[in-house]
């Protein structure tokens, strides 16, 4: 029998493998095996980081009232702080080398486990289809200028798209799933090829659009609608907060996740020092790209272009045309695959370990992805931050919060590893749920709920109170504290009831 895990005698590994909770995918990490160093950490991250959803992620802060200093200046910011929970999180998988929903197990229950994990798997699979929507969707673009008559066809109803779009959307879903087919090796070579060749794709298009303009043109020298005698003054902080919030819901899905990569990790040095290098200087690299590129554009050709296929999409040379969309398509196959495959893949194993491989969760991943319609979450930029990206942040921020509270504050950091893969071991709780993590996480909720149905437009504004109301708007904070706090209090008052019975 191949060891599982260093630590582990035979025996343990023995009932490892034979329990219901274990398979090969969810199965602890070996010392031997765990080979990531700081640079396989900081790369992971510029590859992710670097995409074309990043690119555009400043666009929306500007048409709110930004200028561009402040627009990455929130998004360099956001990044820092979400790395907090993303480096804490990752402590476990690299002690342990276990994966997200082994992790959870210890404050969820071995079933209840099942409720953060799904739940974020969810929102990977809107993020899958919402980048396998991009990809296709550059691959159109791109098509239609070498057959101009795609661009003209109707769209399809109910769909709102037409059928060339559609057609490409599925195609580039093809090659994901193909990908998915292909295994973890065939991810890592995609990383690996992609991070250099979209930064240096970015920077290439910076260069052009700086000499094209003989400068980067009117957006960076556009002061802010909130500066004083502007449209906005004096509403800076109004719109910040909110902002700063969807800018963490970028990446609030692997704050939680990063188990999945971290129990590669050589180190804990290794994991924190890399992640620090890698995330929040690529989002605010490369956002500022999309920025300069776009301000670029209104000089070069008369309109504000912010999605760097569409500036693609003005060069005559075919040969830049093939090269540039198949560069695209690369980049934005690697960053789905990473980050939006690889956890709903473990999450859905996770539901029935025994009969859900990390391949078949990664099939289910996809087809959800396509149901989705992800083309309408990113049709409107103040429903894709307002709506899609805090909506989601208010969901899982209570589950870092618990999670964080559970690990480093209730068990200091000790996990015991063979119950976590028990049925009946100390991670059952009451019938493998965890009732104290799960209403904590109902309790940390609760305080966006309104907010929420407001933004959604179920509830008018008028009728919901304002300070209820606004608090979504901070959905990712309210909810990590109320999540840690309620959390907490929970445990204690268990212990305590327990101790009253006896």
């Amino acid at each position: 029998m191949s060891s599982i895990h260093a630590d582990l005698t035979e025996a343990q590994q023995t009932e490892l493998q034979s329990s219901a909770l274990y398979n090969a995918d969810l199965a602890p990490v070996s010392a031997a095996q765990r080979k990531w160093r700081v640079g396989s950490f900081a790369a992971l991250w510029i590859s992710m980081a670097a995409c074309i959803p990043t690119y555009m992620l400043a666009s929306s802060l500007i048409a709110g009232g930004m200028n561009w200093w402040q627009a990455v200046l929130t998004i360099f910011l956001a990044n820092v702080i979400v790395l907090i929970p993303m480096v804490l999180n990752a402590h476990a998988g690299t002690k342990y080398g276990i994966p997200f929903p082994v992790y959870c197990r210890a404050a969820f229950g071995t079933h209840g486990a099942n409720v953060p994990a799904i739940l974020r798997a969810l929102v990977a699979c809107g993020w899958f289809g919402i980048q396998t929507w991009i990809g296709g969707n550059a691959i159109y673009k791109i098509l239609a200028v070498f057959h101009p008559p795609l661009a003209a066809q109707t769209p399809l109803p109910w769909l709102d798209i037409t059928l060339a779009q559609l057609l490409c959307f599925l195609f580039f879903w093809g090659i994901n799933i193909w990908v998915i087919y292909r295994g973890i090796e065939t991810i890592r070579l995609l990383l690996n090829i992609k991070a250099p060749l979209l930064i240096g794709l970015g920077l290439l298009l910076l260069g052009w659009a700086y000499r094209e303009a003989g400068g980067f043109g009117p957006m960076l020298s556009q002061p802010s609608a909130f500066a004083p005698g502007q449209p906005k003054e004096g509403q800076f902080w109004i719109y910040f907060f909110p902002a700063l919030t969807g800018m963490i819901g970028f990446w609030a899905t692997l704050s939680l996740n990063i188990p999945d990569f971290s129990r590669y990790a050589k180190s804990q040095r290794d994991q924190a020092l890399g992640q620090s290098l890698g995330l929040p200087m690529t989002m605010a690299l490369y956002s500022f790209i999309g920025v300069a590129v776009t301000s670029a554009t209104v000089i070069i050709f008369g309109e504000t272009l912010w999605d760097p296929v569409d500036v693609l999409m003005r060069f005559n040379n075919p040969v830049v045309l093939v090269v540039a969309m198949l560069a695209l398509c690369i980049a934005t196959l690697a960053t789905n695959i990473a980050a939006n495959v690889v956890s709903p893949a473990n999450d859905f194993a996770h539901l029935a370990p025994r009969k859900i491989s990390f391949r078949v969760g990664g099939y289910i991943t996809g087809i959800i992805g396509v149901v989705m319609m992800p083309w309408k979450l990113v049709a409107d930029p103040n429903g894709y931050i307002f709506t899609w990206l805090i909506a989601y942040s208010a969901l899982l921020g209570p589950i870092g919060g618990i999670l964080i509270a559970d690990y480093f504050v209730w068990r200091k950091r000790t996990l015991n590893l063979v119950a976590l893969y028990q049925p009946n071991g100390e991670y059952r709780f009451t019938n493998g749920f965890s009732w104290v993590a799960l209403i904590a996480l109902l309790v940390a909720v609760l305080p966006s709920l309104p907010g929420f149905l407001v933004a959604v437009k179920w509830i008018k504004p008028e009728h919901m109170p304002g300070f209820l109301a606004e608090l979504y708007h901070y959905a990712w904070f309210v909810g990590f504290a109320v999540g840690f706090v309620a959390y907490l209090i929970g445990r204690k008052l268990s212990i305590a009831s327990k101790i009253n019975k006896k």
